[in-house]
C-alpha cells in the first residue's frame, strides 16, 4: 500500500512539472497550430493527397484540446 501511495506522489510531481513547462506557452500557440494544420490539410486535399490530408486533418482536435487544457491549468492551477 505504501508503494502505491509513493507512486501517486511521484506522478503528481511529474504532472506539476509538465504543467509548469506547458503553461509558459501562450494558449494562442495551440490555436495557431490548429489553424495551420487545417490549412495544410486543405492544401494537401487540393493537391490530390486525399489520405495524407485526412491524416493531417485529424491533428486539429488534439491541438485544440491541448489549448483548452493549457488554459484550464493557467486559470485553475494545479490540484
Amino acid at each position: 500500500m505504501e508503494n502505491l501511495e509513493n507512486k501517486d506522489l511521484k506522478e503528481g510531481q511529474l504532472t506539476k512539472e509538465i504543467e509548469n513547462k506547458t503553461a509558459q506557452l501562450p494558449s494562442k500557440a495551440y490555436l495557431c497550430a490548429a489553424v495551420t494544420v487545417m490549412i495544410a490539410s486543405a492544401a494537401l486535399k487540393c493537391m490530390g493527397h486525399k489520405h495524407t490530408a485526412l491524416f493531417v486533418g485529424q491533428w486539429v482536435s488534439p491541438f485544440l484540446l491541448f489549448g483548452i487544457y493549457n488554459k484550464i491549468v493557467k486559470v485553475e492551477g494545479h490540484d
